[in-house]
């Protein structure tokens, strides 16, 4: 059936993180939903639904981040007394001398890594077999640091920040 298959997936691709909050527990949990901005709430709202087939016992706080809003202090308390957040993508104004929301919110809550887990779905064809790997992209440095300025018109500088310990 089709809830079978979305569930055998999710139980394969599920984030580790994911799996240790809800293993603990068969009561619901709260969990911040920032569905973004273009086809931030499309998506948001799929992965919400296979949530939901997989029975992943959550309750969402859905809380608004865009242009127009920015970081609340909403969002902030939401996440704050959640502690697990799901976001969907952000616009970045560029040019426009307004800091990402998404470099605010990694600022904000100190989230230094990104991680990209790969994995093979068995019965899926495709051109690698066996793939078991996670990419850890790096925040907060380097040309993620957000300290970018224009120091004459035409042209913008974008300055580079490594720490080493």
């Amino acid at each position: 059936s089709n809830k079978t298959s979305i569930s055998s997936l999710f139980k394969t691709v599920g984030v580790s993180v994911s799996k240790r909050y809800f293993a603990s527990s068969s009561s619901q949990h709260r969990v911040t939903l920032i569905p973004g901005e273009g086809i931030g709430p499309e998506i948001s709202d799929a992965v919400v639904q296979v949530f939901k087939a997989a029975n992943v016992p959550i309750i969402w706080d859905k809380v608004e981040v865009n242009s127009q809003t920015g970081v609340s202090d909403a969002v902030i308390e939401s996440v704050n007394r959640n502690k697990v957040g799901l976001k969907g993508p952000l616009g970045t104004p560029i040019g426009t001398g307004h800091t990402s929301l998404n470099l605010a919110l990694r600022k904000k809550f100190n989230l230094f890594a990104n991680l990209r887990p790969s994995v093979s779905i068995d019965g899926v064809k495709t051109r690698y077999d066996n793939v078991d790997v996670t990419v850890i992209r790096e925040n907060t440095e380097g040309e993620y640091s957000g300290i970018e300025n224009s120091p004459v018109k035409g042209v913008a500088q974008s300055i580079k920040v490594s720490y080493f310990h």
